[in-house]
């Protein structure tokens, strides 16, 4: 989401300088790639990136086949197979041993079928969604991207939407995970649906030094950030200018200013136990995804403990969501190694990842 973000914002200052532009999606892959599908980049005319598609390696041609498509405003596939020694002829070098099929779309600003209309919809609002593009391997009909699928909240610049799409595009919305399909009353065409989560939100309970680094990083991972305290002198935007929030608050009052969804991380690092101890059990009770508590495993165990005198009842789901001490194993000693160790395992643990060495992997990388 964080590309789409950067995406929108660059097309906002193009269309206000007057300027054109394309947009850029990886369709497909077959075998190895730097990016997977659903990457994108906007090209305008004068040569402006925002997003990538690849490592840096198609950037220079795309921008070539980006200005054709401008200015022929037709929608164009284009295909770099890499499985050919031979890459060099066309002059990209990629190197990855695979096939991308990138999809390149001019924006017409009069044309309701603009595909900017529809990623606007998706970053509009923080719930999941299927975005659906459509393209032709093999044929000249390239439709791009023109379905938004929410429950009762369908956006599309399709004539004449298949009636399956609606059908499977609830499919990818239920089971979280993106499809292709093709579509014989759509002219054959191949659909790419992609399940499309909101960004992370991160909570940090703490505005000590040592969460300053936490927030930078986060920021550039594209995360929406709430940082609370109760320190009036701490917790203050001059110190957070990355985070979205910075909210000066007890504990039984977190939640009056703070929304959460199954996309809402906690990172308990206020070093004031009390605080911590009133903050966790309040979020156990909550749909959270994670919960890290920075400190010695000493530290967690007591606090489970003082829960538990207290009648309340921690079950296993519970402590499955539960990291303490917070962080993988990376050797991490200063407050920027340990945001990035904490970062790590927040990332594996949504993911549903190992954080095992990628050389230690039989299989390819990318799942899918």
């Amino acid at each position: 989401m964080k590309e789409i973000l950067a995406i929108l914002d660059s097309y906002e200052r193009a269309r206000k300088e007057g300027k054109k532009s394309a947009l850029a999606t990886v369709v497909r892959v077959e075998g190895s790639s730097y990016r997977r599908p659903g990457a994108r980049m906007l090209i305008t005319d004068d040569g402006q990136l925002t997003g990538a598609i690849s490592g840096g390696c198609l950037e220079g041609d795309a921008l070539r086949k980006a200005l054709a498509a401008i200015n022929q405003q037709e929608n164009r596939l284009v295909t770099y197979d890499t499985t050919d020694e031979d890459d060099a002829k066309f002059g990209v070098q990629l190197g990855c041993n695979g096939i991308v099929h990138i999809l390149f779309e001019p924006i017409d600003l009069q044309s309701s079928k603009n595909p900017i209309h529809i990623l606007k919809n998706l970053s509009q609002e923080r719930s999941n969604a299927v975005l659906v593009t459509l393209f032709s391997l093999g044929g000249t009909n390239q439709l791009g991207t023109r379905f938004l699928y929410r429950p009762n909240k369908e956006q599309s610049s399709l004539d004449d939407p298949a009636f399956d799409l609606y059908e499977d595009a609830a499919t990818v919305y239920h089971a979280g995970i993106s499809m292709f399909k093709v579509y014989e009353a759509l002219e054959h065409s191949e659909a790419f649906l992609e399940f499309s989560p909101p960004n992370l939100h991160l909570v940090i309970a703490g505005a000590g030094n040592d969460a300053q680094p936490l927030v930078e990083m986060a920021s550039v991972l594209g995360w929406k950030i709430t940082v609370v305290d109760g320190r009036p002198s701490y917790a203050s935007g001059n110190r957070f200018p990355k985070a979205d929030h910075v909210l000066v608050s007890k504990p039984d009052a977190v939640f009056d200013q703070v929304e959460i969804d199954a996309r809402t991380v906690f990172v308990l690092m206020t070093h004031n136990y009390n605080y911590d101890l009133a903050l966790m059990e309040i979020i156990l009770e909550k749909n959270f995804t994670y919960l890290g508590t920075l400190g010695p495993k000493k530290k967690m165990e007591r606090m489970l403990t003082e829960l538990t005198e207290r009648g309340f009842v921690i079950n296993e789901a519970m402590l499955a969501r539960l990291h303490g001490p917070i962080g993988l194993d990376i050797g991490a000693e200063t407050a920027e190694e340990i945001a990035l160790s904490i970062l790590a395992e927040i990332k594996a643990v949504v993911s549903n990842h190992s954080a095992s060495f990628l050389r230690d992997k039989s299989a390819p990388i990318h799942s899918n």
